[in-house]
């Protein structure tokens, strides 16, 4: 089980079970939303997803398309965002996860479009498009 809230504290939630690689987003949708250089995304499912308070100060933005940013609307603080084709998942803002984790991050995605302010010194892959999860057979 894991934890998280906005800055403020007035939005908190918990997530049941184990928690998927880290995604790590430099698209311009996302810089422009984080304020930062990338976003660094994991992939949760709606049923391990519950929130615990604040549902009254959660806000959205369609930011492209049936694609929406949740945040608080107190604090600012970008909380997931969801798509209307993919209504099992979450791309929750481990940003805003409490404590430690286990998890850790699978690659840079749209690294082209990455901040030519910002060095990347790691060795995770770099890939020109979105994450595509292999099928599971």
């Amino acid at each position: 089980m894991y934890t998280g809230s906005c800055l403020c504290g007035g939005v908190m939630y918990e997530v049941d079970g184990e928690l998927e690689p880290i995604q790590v987003c430099h698209c311009s949708q996302c810089r422009k939303a984080q304020g930062s250089a990338f976003v660094t995304n994991i992939p949760v499912s709606t049923s391990a997803f519950r929130l615990l308070q604040g549902e009254g100060m959660l806000s959205s933005f369609e930011s492209s398309p049936g694609k929406y940013r949740v945040f608080c609307k107190t604090c600012g603080s970008p909380i997931y965002s969801k798509r209307t084709d993919l209504p099992e998942a979450l791309r929750l803002r481990a940003g805003t996860l409490n404590g430690e984790l286990e998890t850790r991050p699978i690659g840079h995605f749209y690294f082209g479009s990455r901040a030519n302010w910002f060095q990347i010194n790691d060795d995770l892959p770099k890939f020109p498009a979105a994450y595509t999860p292999a099928k599971k057979s």
